[in-house]
C-alpha cells in the first residue's frame, strides 16, 4: 500500500483521513503514540525535523503539514477533480482559501482566544473582525468554496471551520453553521470520523 498516514486520532493527522477518503483509494493508518511521545522518536523525526503529526508517506515521497499533504493528495490523485487544473480560472481561489486556514485562521483565532496584542497592520491575519467578515463571505450564497462543487479547498478550509465550531474557538453563525453542515452531509467526511472513533474506542484512548 503506498499511501501510508502517520497518524493518532488526537491529532492533526485525524483530519487528513477526510481528504484520503475523498481521493478515493487505499491508504494505510499508521498509529503513532503521541501520548507516550512517539513523534519524536528517531525514526519519525527522520520523516519530520518538527516531531509532529501529520506525516504522509507515498512510496519515497514524504509531506508534511496538513494543508500541503491535502493539496498533494489532490494534485497527484484527484486533479480536475478534486484540485482545479493550473489553466482553470478557479485554481486561484482554490490555492487562496487552502493557504487561507492556516496562515490566517489558526494564528488569527489563537491571537484573539490568547489575547495578544498585536497591530493589525504588522501581521498576516489583520483585525480579528475582518478575517471573520472574510471567512463568512467566503461560504455565503454558494454551496462550497469554488460554487457547487467541493475541492479539497473544502476539506482544508472547512475542516478548520468545523473543528474550531467544535472546540467553541470560532462562534457557531449562521453562514458557519450551514456550511459545516453541508460538510457534514459528505459520506467521504463520515467515513473519516468513523474510523478516527473506531480508533479511539479499540485503544481505550482518552484525553488528558
Amino acid at each position: 500500500m503506498s499511501l501510508v498516514l502517520h497518524h493518532h486520532p488526537f491529532s492533526r493527522a485525524a483530519g487528513v483521513v477526510w481528504p484520503l477518503e475523498e481521493i478515493g483509494l487505499p491508504y494505510q493508518l499508521q498509529f503513532v503514540d503521541i501520548m507516550k511521545g512517539g513523534q519524536k522518536a528517531p525514526e519519525h523525526v527522520a520523516l519530520n525535523g518538527m516531531g509532529k503529526l501529520p506525516v504522509l508517506t507515498d512510496g519515497d515521497t514524504v509531506v508534511t503539514e496538513s494543508a500541503a499533504i491535502c493539496l498533494y493528495l489532490a494534485d497527484r490523485y484527484a486533479y480536475g477533480r478534486l484540485a482545479p487544473k493550473v489553466d482553470d480560472p478557479a485554481r486561484a481561489t482554490y490555492l487562496r482559501w487552502s493557504l487561507f486556514a492556516p496562515s490566517v485562521i489558526e494564528p488569527g483565532t489563537l491571537a484573539k482566544a490568547s489575547g495578544w496584542s498585536y497591530k493589525p497592520s504588522s501581521v498576516g491575519w489583520g483585525s480579528y473582525e475582518e478575517m471573520l467578515a472574510t471567512m463568512e463571505k467566503a461560504v455565503t450564497g454558494r454551496k462550497f468554496l469554488l460554487g457547487d462543487d467541493f475541492s479539497m479547498a473544502d476539506a482544508i478550509f472547512g475542516g478548520t471551520i468545523r473543528y474550531m465550531l467544535m472546540v467553541k474557538m470560532l462562534e457557531a453563525t449562521p453562514a458557519f453553521t450551514a456550511y459545516v453542515e453541508r460538510l457534514n452531509a459528505r459520506p467521504a467526511l463520515q467515513r473519516a470520523d468513523a474510523k478516527n472513533a473506531a480508533i479511539v474506542e479499540e485503544r481505550g484512548l482518552k484525553f488528558g
